[in-house]
């Protein structure tokens, strides 16, 4: 894949700084700063840069199906979209995550595609054929008993067993029903201490022992694609035997600072007709005062920190500036912003707007926020970043297409 610094060069050759800066939203000087390398242009732009140059990526749209499960805001599918891949089928029992996700993606409420809530009761049978199975399920911990006991108790055991009740039990009975050629879940880095490392065990002897699929997992920072500490697991697996490796990613060798997705005081703050002055007030170009702690709010917020730093503890909030990078944004920010707080002269620290957590998570500014901030706070803590899902699909993409041309190795278990 092409990084954004030479999609960059590349679009330079086209257009002057004055253009692309209109096209990608930003001031003519950020456009010089990453011409001269005195930053990096963000990983999240390379899809508008491709755009702009007429590029198209690995594959194209519609080479591969896939179903969106545990869908969020749609994190994950953007990017295998962007390699490609056609969405026929997705889950999401949240109705304000799902009101964002179809605001975004209007196709899904075509005859073409089928949009459930709750994914439990859903019979496998009746999910679309697909390619991939992508998914960022909740993890549980799994109350099970050892083979040998169940067998004595004439119960059954492997997976329909040991995850019955785990949202992971509805990815495996959906995997074994449709034979995918491969699938990718995303889930917190903690997953594989989870309940002591029970839960990661029965994972991996599902997909691997239970369903026969090659699998490969790999802990991913987001902070080299946008400029936030974001850990994630992956597990990708594949139906056939690869040559599937992680070296084969791309990680850019410096990621954006946060002055790349906070709101422009300089008057080049884009006006968004979606957002109007919801979070910026474009008039007087200054983040609206909302966003700004209250006094009682900070003074409790630095008496908290002040505690427990007398206590040797570590407790307290991120301060954050533009040239830096900052914490995880998590689904509780909506409650005080502790974790990542914007330093402002003269004034006491804010909170990002919503807007700026969805750019924090690499979605770009055409992506519509329709609900509160509170849920927005809470589905942007809760969602992928999404340069990196982009970068995953691409790397999988050519196995994927290669699969897909193969007939299936192993039949469904039997009940």
């Amino acid at each position: 894949m092409d990084n954004a610094n030479t999609l960059l060069a590349q679009a330079r050759a086209r257009y002057t700084q004055r253009q692309l800066a209109e096209q990608l939203n930003v001031s003519d000087r950020t456009v010089a700063r990453w011409e001269s390398g005195e930053t990096a242009c963000p990983t999240m732009l390379a899809p508008a840069l491709k755009e702009l140059l007429g590029l198209r990526t690995s594959a194209g749209a519609g080479d591969f199906k896939f179903i969106d499960l545990f869908a969020g805001i749609g994190g994950i599918r953007k990017g295998f979209e962007t390699h490609g891949g056609r969405c026929v089928f997705t889950s999401e029992w949240n109705k304000y995550a799902e009101k964002t996700y179809l605001t975004n993606f209007p196709d899904d409420q075509e005859d073409s595609h089928t949009f459930v809530g709750d994914i439990q009761p859903f019979p496998a049978e009746e999910v679309p054929d697909h390619d991939i199975l992508l998914g960022g399920f909740p993890c549980q911990p799994f109350s099970i008993a050892g083979v040998s006991k169940k067998n004595s108790l004439g119960r059954l055991h492997g997976f329909e067993d040991a995850t019955q009740g785990t949202l992971f039990f509805d990815v495996a009975r959906i995997i074994n029903e449709k034979r995918p050629a491969a699938f990718m879940l995303e889930n917190v880095k903690n997953l594989r201490s989870h309940d002591k490392g029970r839960t990661f065990a029965v994972i991996m002897e599902t997909l691997q022992e239970e369903l026969g699929y090659e699998v490969h997992t790999k802990v991913i920072d987001a902070i080299n694609f946008t400029p936030q500490h974001r850990e994630r697991i992956i597990i990708v697996g594949f139906r056939e035997p690869t040559d599937f490796s992680w070296d084969d990613l791309e990680i850019p060798p410096a990621g954006p600072k946060l002055h790349t997705i906070l709101h422009k005081t300089d008057g080049t703050e884009p006006f968004l007709e979606w957002d109007g002055d919801r979070f910026f007030d474009h008039e007087n170009d200054e983040v609206q005062p909302k966003f700004t702690l209250t006094p009682k709010l900070w003074a409790y917020l630095q008496a908290y920190a002040a505690k427990h730093k007398a206590a040797g503890n570590g407790f307290g909030f991120g301060l954050v500036h533009p040239m830096g990078t900052s914490r995880t944004l998590s689904a509780r920010y909506y409650k005080d912003g502790s974790e990542i707080l914007v330093a402002q002269d003269g004034l006491r620290p804010r909170r990002l707007t919503p807007r700026e957590c969805a750019r924090l998570m690499g979605y770009d500014d055409t992506f519509r926020i329709p609900v509160s901030d509170t849920q927005a706070y809470k589905q942007f803590g809760n969602s992928v970043v999404t340069p990196v899902m982009s970068e995953i699909a691409r790397i999988m993409t050519p196995h994927v297409l290669k699969i897909m041309n193969q007939p299936a190795a192993v039949e469904p278990l039997s009940a």
